[in-house]
């Protein structure tokens, strides 16, 4: 809604090359209690005004000499960059109503005036006139917001996955179907999906990580092995967690990885010692 104090400061122009008609619509906006209205007798300044100060209702007389208020309203277009032209148009030809609104004018006032009518008119096109621009305020400032917030998500995202690839040798996330579709290192080879299997895995233990991502399950920490060709075996430690969406359908797993083997050999060694 619009608050009457902002309708009643909204800024008005009078274009009419009569002086008398000038005055009138003078008289009759100050009686309304409108406090920002200007006028000019001079159809070829009207551009130039609207640019500089933006009115929220243009009262334009369509019969003036040199430029009339078609040629006006023509120009007035290049001046609105959304084609909203917020032009009351004033005529005593019935068939240059249609003709006027065709052109791009929002309403009409007929002469002689009916002041009751021009009151309500200019009240009515200046309500939608201002809900327009605050609508469009609106929309600019949501675009903003979700421009904002797309930013702090892709650097939240990009800060995690960063932190991932330092903290451990591989990250990777997979979809439903058990597509690669994001990772970092020699994921394919390590963990032995997106179409590579180097082979050697010990079976129990690869079966019971595959049985953990078939039921959906997350895992911390898990340590699986394979041996090489050359006979050295090679430990691997993994987390995953299986990732849905707001409706709760599975889409995927993503997780993080590292090669052990040496920490392995270290472990194996102290234990020997003893």
């Amino acid at each position: 809604m619009i608050a009457p104090t902002e309708l009643l400061q909204a800024a008005i122009l009078i274009v009419d090359d009569q002086e008398s008609n000038v005055m009138l619509l003078e008289q009759v906006l100050e009686k309304a209690g409108y406090t920002n209205v200007s006028c000019t007798m001079d159809p070829y300044t009207v551009c130039g005004l609207h640019q500089r100060n933006h009115y929220d209702l243009i009262l334009l007389d369509l019969q003036m000499p040199g430029m009339d208020g078609f040629a006006v309203l023509d120009a007035l277009k290049d001046v609105e960059p959304d084609g909203y032209v917020p032009a009351l148009v004033i005529t005593a030809q019935p068939n240059h109503k249609l003709r006027a609104l065709q052109a791009g004018a929002r309403d009409f006032i007929g002469k002689p005036f009916d002041l009751v009518e021009v009151e309500t008119r200019i009240r009515n096109m200046l309500e939608v006139r201002l809900l327009h621009r605050k609508l469009d305020r609106h929309n600019q400032q949501l675009e903003h917001t979700v421009l904002e917030r797309t930013a702090q998500l892709r650097a939240s995202e990009a800060r995690f996955q960063r932190f991932a690839e330092l903290s451990t040798d591989w990250y990777w996330e997979q979809d439903a179907e058990g597509n690669l579709t994001n990772w970092s290192g020699p994921v394919a080879d390590m963990v032995g999906i997106g179409g590579k299997d180097s082979g050697g895995w010990n079976v129990a233990e690869r079966a019971l990580l595959e049985a953990n991502i078939a039921e959906r399950k997350p895992f911390l920490d898990f340590v699986y092995s394979r041996t090489a060709a050359s006979g050295l075996i090679q430990y691997l430690q993994v987390s995953g967690e299986p990732m849905f969406d707001e409706a709760s359908r599975f889409i995927g797993y993503r997780g993080v990885g590292r090669d052990v083997t040496a920490m392995a050999a270290m472990f194996s060694g102290k234990l020997a010692l003893q």
